[in-house]
Formats: structure tokens, sequence, C-alpha cells
């Protein structure tokens, strides 16, 4: 809670004059002034859904196949380690906890802040497929994985690098974080689900 009200101070202080959509941090209009319109939350959630979603099946098998390359778990993988010793709710709270704990508050500083404030800093955009680039998705993605490191020390942990790339990119395209949010909290439910199966955690 504190990251997240962190970001949102950092880009939002008091008196500001940038709204919170200029940081991708509108969501639906949940941080802004006007009325809360329930249609708008709806229609802009299923569409960071289905975004997410989509970019999650394309690149989620290249993610399994180099899993455990990556790790040289010592078993096959067997999805009754992933239940095991759990209730019926282990998923879905899952799933929820890194949506609401992790990615949201992640998403907010790195892509919504960060991003947005380099991008506004450094002006110059390369054009590929129909859209500017900025060299904010590459430093944001380096701070982040350097982020990471920290709290553990493997080195493993830069990993995280390539699909902060992802996340930057989405932030880009569709103009918020709703996306990155989504797709960040799918990849860490697939890493927990697959690290369980595999036995490394």
């Amino acid at each position: 809670m504190i990251f997240l009200l962190g970001a949102y101070a950092a880009a939002l202080p008091q008196g500001a004059k940038l709204s919170p959509k200029h940081f991708g941090l509108a969501l639906g209009g949940l941080f802004e002034a006007a009325p809360l319109r329930g249609k708008r939350v709806l229609q802009e959630s299923m569409r960071a859904l289905l975004v997410a979603s989509l970019v999650c099946v394309v690149i989620l098998p290249f993610f399994w196949i180099g899993f455990p390359l990556f790790h040289q778990p010592e078993s096959p993988w067997d999805f009754s380690r992933v239940l095991q010793n759990e209730n019926a709710f282990f998923l879905p709270d899952l799933a929820l906890s890194h949506l609401l704990m992790v990615a949201l508050p992640e998403e907010a500083f790195f892509r919504g802040y960060l991003q947005t404030a380099l991008d506004d800093r450094y002006k110059a955009r390369i054009q590929i497929l129909g859209t500017r680039w900025g060299v904010s998705i590459l430093l944001v993605s380096v701070i982040f994985a350097l982020g990471h490191l920290a709290t553990t020390g493997y080195w493993g942990r830069l990993a995280v690098f390539f699909p902060s790339l992802l996340f930057g990119i989405l932030r880009v395209r569709t103009g918020g974080i709703g996306a990155s949010i989504v797709l960040h909290a799918q990849f860490n439910v697939a890493a927990a689900v697959l690290g369980r199966g595999y036995g490394l955690f």
C-alpha cells in the first residue's frame, strides 16, 4: 500500500497540473476527480484483461519451455504438487494477491510514474510498428530488474528484465497500466505454479 500511494504521490503531488490519465493511472476513472462510471470501469477492465490474456497466451508456452531450462529442476512437472497441502481457494487467492499486492503497486510506480516521467523528460523517440518508443522502457526495465535483485541477492532475478519490457510496451500501446498489471499478475502466478509443480518451492 505504501508503494502504491508513493507512486501516486510522486506522479500526482498536491496541485499537480497533469491528470492521472497522463501517467496511465486513471484505471477506468477510479483515480480521477470526475464521478465514477461503472460502465467505463467495466469496459477498461475487460479490455485490459483481454489484451493481457492474448499476450499471455502467446508468451506462456515459451515461458514454460524456458522455465526448466533456466531453473534445472530435478523432477518433472506435476500439477498435484501445486495444490499439495492447500485449500480450494489457493489459486484464486494467489491470483488476487499477485494482482492487488504485487502487480498493481509495481506497475503504478514503474510503468505509470517512472516510465512516463522519463518519457516526459527525454523526448527522443523511434518509430516502430506505428508507435513512438522512448528509452524509458529500457531504463525502467533495468531499474526493475536491479530492484528485484536487491530483494533476494539471487542473480536469476535479473531475468525479470524481459517481462518488464513487455509491460512497458503494453503501457505505450494501451495508454494505461491496466493491461500491464494483469499481465504482470498472470506471469507471477504462472511462475509460482510452475515452481511448485517442479518442486522448486
